[in-house]
């Protein structure tokens, strides 16, 4: 009989091998890009802050809601979880990139200034709070939005796969998850090491999570077709037997 820890990592190889690999591959790079565009400001005031992260984030918390919906919570939340391994693996490898002597681009391009090369390096390789806050946030923030979308589903009884209970559950979970993920990388990173006040934290948490809720509203329709083809075409049936429990209700009924 297999221990719960050889359960949870046969029903991870399972579920890595039923999720179609252009969303996936498109989560992983949303959730790479949005921590190496944290790193660039896009207004820094006394009462709002934003970084260039929120130009991507959304990508993030759209493939959750689709995962969410198909899936469930708890298969969405490890494949958000290997997708921040993956980040933290491709960090170490530009933090390494960082270390080796050598030009960039930008070097020949702007005058031939060393301190281009030592700002590319610093960027790229990251800082260790810059890292950390990232983590956290991305980590604490995918389980409020995965749980908290699974949770708004379920409280509609009468078709529950139709649009409208979709897009309750996706707007609602954006809100929520983004507002947390603003603000934990806020409070852990720009409040401690920037200089930023908690006004500025709060406001950066507020306008970050207006903005992602409207893309989402945008892109909401894609989502909700997306999750149709996938229930239409049996996607993810092999997890579904695997798994043999709630989840296998997501494939049977296209809800938790």
């Amino acid at each position: 009989m297999k221990s719960s820890a050889q359960k949870f990592f046969h029903e991870t190889k399972i579920l890595l091998r039923s999720v179609p690999p252009l969303p996936f591959a498109l989560f992983l790079l949303s959730v790479f890009a949005m921590n190496l565009l944290a790193n660039k400001s896009i207004v820094n005031l006394d009462w709002l802050a934003l970084d260039c992260g929120i130009l991507v984030s959304w990508v993030a918390f759209l493939c959750m809601d689709v995962l969410t919906k198909h899936y469930g919570p708890k298969a969405a939340t490890t494949v958000s979880i290997v997708a921040i391994g993956i980040n933290l693996l491709m960090c170490l490898i530009l933090y390494v990139a960082g270390l080796i002597p050598g030009d960039w681009g930008a070097y020949y391009d702007l005058g031939e200034e060393p301190v281009i090369n030592t700002a590319l390096d610093s960027t790229f390789g990251g800082t260790w709070y810059v890292l950390l806050g990232s983590t956290v946030a991305f980590v604490v923030s995918a389980f409020i939005n995965n749980f908290s979308n699974w949770g708004v589903g379920k409280a509609f009884k009468r078709n529950p796969d139709g649009f409208m209970a979709y897009a309750c559950r996706t707007y609602v979970s954006t809100a929520v998850g983004q507002f947390a993920d603003n603000l934990i990388f806020a409070l852990i990173v720009s409040h401690f090491f920037f200089g930023w006040t908690i006004v500025q934290c709060l406001t950066c948490a507020a306008t970050g999570m207006v903005a992602e809720l409207l893309v989402e509203a945008v892109f909401s329709p894609l989502g909700y077709k997306i999750c149709n083809i996938w229930r239409k075409n049996g996607v993810g049936k092999e997890y579904f037997q695997a798994v043999k429990g709630v989840e296998n209700e997501n494939f049977d009924h296209g809800d938790e």
